[in-house]
């Protein structure tokens, strides 16, 4: 009885083990000079950088993310984004990555905002690539920071989505959400191959991080180069609600953007990233 108990907390750790080693992301390094992190937004690999990698290598270490369950990087188990923040900490601190610019779009935006919230001294500034610290808030009326559970109707109907309807549903949002026609294909490729549960599950992740209040704690400078379509006014309404409690943050407002800046305005977006690093 004594081995078979030993046998019994031997299998408990190896599981727990497997569990907590999961990597939740995978990084590749390019260039040489002061460190980069960019994180791509929901559902993209590191590639959505490609370009902007191309010139920021020459003079910085980039460090490209593709998070988990996304590209070829197998998901992880819930909590997808919490252990995503924590895994950045841990790897910008072992590699010892020393005054670091954090560059995010939209999710990888709001990532930026909540390890330099938590790791106040651990970084040197960010960009944010048309990214806010409650996504929630943009969908939800009178949005209060209510957590919205992972078993609902919707998150039930598009983990049953056969792959056609899946992939159509994706293929009408980024015709919103890029304006470069030659650029959708690729973003509707990576939504198509993503780990269903995690783009469900971690949605949802994304959804339920208010950081409304957190950012007060940010102390690096914060830049954001912000998409107006399709309509100024109301973006900036939108900018100005959800960073009130960071009154410092400066703003760049793209014309004839929408939300994958990078992809509508590339020569404007390599412009103001080069000159802000």
């Amino acid at each position: 009885m004594k081995t078979k108990s030993i046998l019994i907390i031997a299998f408990i750790l190896l599981i727990s083990q497997a569990v907590f080693s999961q990597t939740a992301f995978k990084v590749d390094v390019k260039g040489k000079g002061a460190p980069v992190l960019l994180f791509p937004g929901f559902g993209c690999t590191g590639e959505v950088w490609n370009e902007t990698v191309a010139e920021l290598s020459k003079n910085h270490e980039c460090h490209i993310f593709t998070f988990a369950g996304f590209g070829n990087v197998p998901p992880i188990e819930s909590p997808w984004l919490s252990t995503i923040k924590n895994q950045v900490i841990s790897y910008v601190k072992t590699k010892k990555l020393k005054n670091a610019t954090l560059i995010g779009h939209s999710l990888g935006g709001t990532l930026s905002l909540w390890l330099a919230s938590e790791e106040t001294d651990l970084f040197k500034k960010i960009i944010l690539v048309d990214a806010l610290p409650a996504s929630a808030a943009l969908m939800i009326p009178n949005y209060k920071g209510e957590t919205i559970p992972y078993d609902n109707p919707q998150s039930k109907m598009m983990l049953a989505m056969d792959q056609k309807s899946f992939n159509a549903m994706n293929s009408q949002s980024t015709s919103f959400m890029c304006l470069n026609k030659e650029k959708q294909q690729s973003i509707n490729e990576w939504m198509s191959i993503a780990d269903r549960k995690t783009y469900v599950y971690g949605y949802i992740d994304m959804l339920n991080l208010d950081l409304r209040k957190e950012i007060a704690k940010i102390k690096i400078p914060v830049v954001i180069l912000a998409a107006t379509n399709p309509d100024l006014n109301t973006v900036q309404n939108t900018y100005k609600a959800q960073y009130e409690n960071l009154p410092s943050v400066k703003i760049h407002y793209a014309a004839k953007s929408a939300h994958f800046v990078m992809y509508d305005q590339p020569e404007w977006f390599m412009e103001k990233v080069t000159s802000e690093l």
